[in-house]
């Protein structure tokens, strides 16, 4: 059977490191905000190539953090309107919700998944305050155009980067020259996840805040320690999110690792692409390493099809695991039962059709001509 995600196989490599970066943070006697969450935040952020980089718990706290971090800093107030896609995974809606903001939803480009820039103005009131971007499946959304939106609206970007580690982009805007530069150089703040399934994943939950706002840094920094910026001292009605020191210990170690990981995915995705001739299966459009906009460090591979319960079975029949990301989307989900009247065709038809193939930094070319042929197949 070849795994959708094989999590033993891709840390199996880091076993004999992980052993001994237990036993280092065991004897330490420190287990909370120590030296190795100061080093995964000074070697992610440098990675990064932004000032600030702050551990938190997960990828959700990480967007709530920064949402109520700019609330506390005048930037944003409750009640305030937040454009986010309709089409992501449910966290980056519920990050507006907990910090009781507004999300204002709005359909995706059926190409690329991502949140349709055209589409994104109609949506902006006098209440409009940020543009949520999220860079589903590992690929970017598109920048240069939402952040020429937030500059003519006088809006926050904050980038939900769960999917999208390594991901960069030319920005056109705030910097003279096309350099290559990480995603966050033009944004407000980017939030991540490090949950184990991610192109940067620990052993357990994680997450972080990137940014160049020293002020934003700061307040997350110390509302993600129960608001206090000295022990018993409490300046914000904070949270109790902050990375481990074990986790970060183990993040430490991969990352030198990610860009390489994430070459291998594009050689995969290239391969799909190029192989998988099956006119039943729409494939995605990727913009791959080389082009202008984007950089896509596929963190999945996601087909569509009409049929996909049957394409589904098919593949396991054949020994290939698959998962659908997601299959219901965030308005039609009953925890948010007052958008469930709501319509967003494309949206709508993505869930209904999206399969998401087998693709990591373990899968063997093996395991990947395996795939297209059964594909071709079908």
């Amino acid at each position: 059977m070849i795994k959708f995600l094989d999590l033993k196989k891709i840390n199996e490599p880091y076993e004999t490191a992980f052993q001994q970066k237990l036993k280092s943070v065991l004897e330490s006697g420190w287990y909370i905000l120590g030296k190795e969450v100061q080093e995964f935040e000074t070697n992610f952020a440098n990675y990064c190539g932004a000032k600030h980089c702050i551990g938190v718990g997960n990828g959700l706290d990480a967007l709530v953090l920064i949402f109520k971090g700019y609330i506390q800093l005048g930037k944003l107030q409750k009640g305030d309107e937040v454009i986010v896609p309709a089409n992501t995974y449910i966290a980056s809606i519920l990050a507006i919700l907990h910090a009781d903001l507004v999300p204002v939803l709005v359909e995706p480009k059926l190409e690329t998944y991502n949140i349709d820039p055209e589409l994104i103005s109609e949506k902006i009131s006098s209440r409009t305050k940020a543009i949520l971007a999220v860079h589903l499946y590992g690929q970017l959304a598109e920048m240069d155009e939402i952040n020429k939106i937030a500059l003519q609206n006088n809006l926050l970007v904050i980038e939900d980067a769960a999917q999208s580690h390594g991901a960069r982009l030319n920005y056109e805007l705030r910097i003279e020259n096309y350099e290559l530069k990480k995603l966050g150089y033009s944004s407000n703040a980017v939030a991540y996840s490090f949950y184990p399934g991610k192109n940067l994943g620990c052993l357990g939950d994680g997450g972080a805040v990137v940014t160049n706002d020293s002020d934003l840094a700061k307040v997350v920094s110390a509302m993600r320690n129960y608001g206090s910026e000295a022990k018993y001292r409490n300046d914000y009605i904070g949270l109790n999110s902050r990375l481990d020191e074990l986790q970060a210990g183990f993040l430490n170690l991969k990352l030198p690792n990610l860009d390489s990981d994430n070459e291998r995915r594009r050689i995969i995705a290239k391969r799909y692409l190029s192989e998988i001739k099956n006119d039943k299966i729409i494939l995605p459009t990727l913009s791959l390493r080389g082009t202008k906009q984007s950089d896509h460090v596929s963190h999945l591979f996601v087909v569509r099809i009409e049929k996909r319960d049957e394409l589904q079975s098919y593949l396991l029949k054949n020994g290939i695991e698959t998962m659908i990301h997601y299959p219901v989307p965030p308005h039609q989900q009953k925890a948010l039962s007052n958008w469930n009247d709501l319509s967003f065709p494309i949206t709508e038809k993505i869930h209904q059709e999206v399969l998401s193939l087998p693709i990591s930094p373990v899968l063997t070319d093996d395991e990947v001509s395996y795939i297209v042929a059964i594909l071709n197949k079908y």
